[in-house]
């Protein structure tokens, strides 16, 4: 597991990376720091991490423009920062959790178990998905997306407008960021169950989820009990 460490204090870069390696234990891991944006943005574009910890405040410099470059990256982002003002703005960039400073070990220790585990959501809701398209940023509601559809390692957003937007993260990391209301219904899909009419039984032991625009998506077989007990 590769973690990226972005953070121009010296002293709270060891904390974190001392942190990290405690957390994660005998697992196989590696921890880059770098101190400057600059520096971090060339890490990130010679090797991807599966995670990041990043700083808002880099001597001077806006911590933010990683995730303007990065908006939809396949990799998670955790902010460690003193700016709360911002974490609204972070959480409609998709970053995994947001961790004030100052930081106990606890609290850091939360948004690494949300990283390993898909299950824990954050309490803060995401309200928007950010995709980056023509070199803009736009910003998604999340109560516009009826289902997401996996494609390879990137993810079809299908809207209540009947557009669709593409979203570098996997279905997998998606589903750690989005709340409850949407339900990995198949290997491939995640629906807003606010978008759920009724489930579908075909010859077969098939299974399909009809949802408010007409369109059947299909059930796993190990999800249908699950799936049944929350649209009926």
């Amino acid at each position: 597991m590769n973690i990226l460490i972005i953070e121009d204090e010296a002293r709270i870069a060891r904390r974190l990376q001392r942190m990290t390696a405690e957390f994660f234990g005998n697992r196989p891991i590696q921890i880059t720091i770098c101190d400057s944006l600059q520096r971090g943005l060339d890490q990130i574009t010679r090797q991807l991490p599966d995670l990041l910890l990043l700083d808002l405040n880099l001597n001077g410099d806006n911590g933010f423009e990683v995730l303007e470059q990065m908006v939809a990256a396949s990799f998670h982002t955790i902010i460690v920062s003193a700016n709360t003002d911002k974490a609204i703005t972070a959480f409609a960039y998709g970053v995994l959790d947001f961790v004030p400073k100052p930081f106990d070990k606890e609290r850091f220790f939360q948004a690494l178990n949300r990283f390993i585990s898909p299950t824990l959501k954050s309490d803060d809701g995401m309200k928007y998905l950010a995709v980056k398209k023509s070199g803009q940023i736009r910003l998604i509601s999340i109560s516009e997306i009826r289902y997401i559809k996996g494609a390879g390692i990137y993810t079809e957003l299908h809207l209540k407008n009947g557009k669709q937007e593409l979203h570098d993260k996997s279905l997998e990391l998606l589903q750690q960021l989005l709340p409850d209301g949407f339900e990995r219904i198949h290997k491939s899909y995640l629906v807003n169950l606010q978008e759920a009419e009724k489930i579908l039984i075909n010859p077969g032991s098939r299974y399909g989820l009809q949802i408010k625009n007409g369109e059947i998506l299909p059930i796993g077989r190990s999800k249908y009990k699950e799936i049944k007990n929350k649209v009926i």
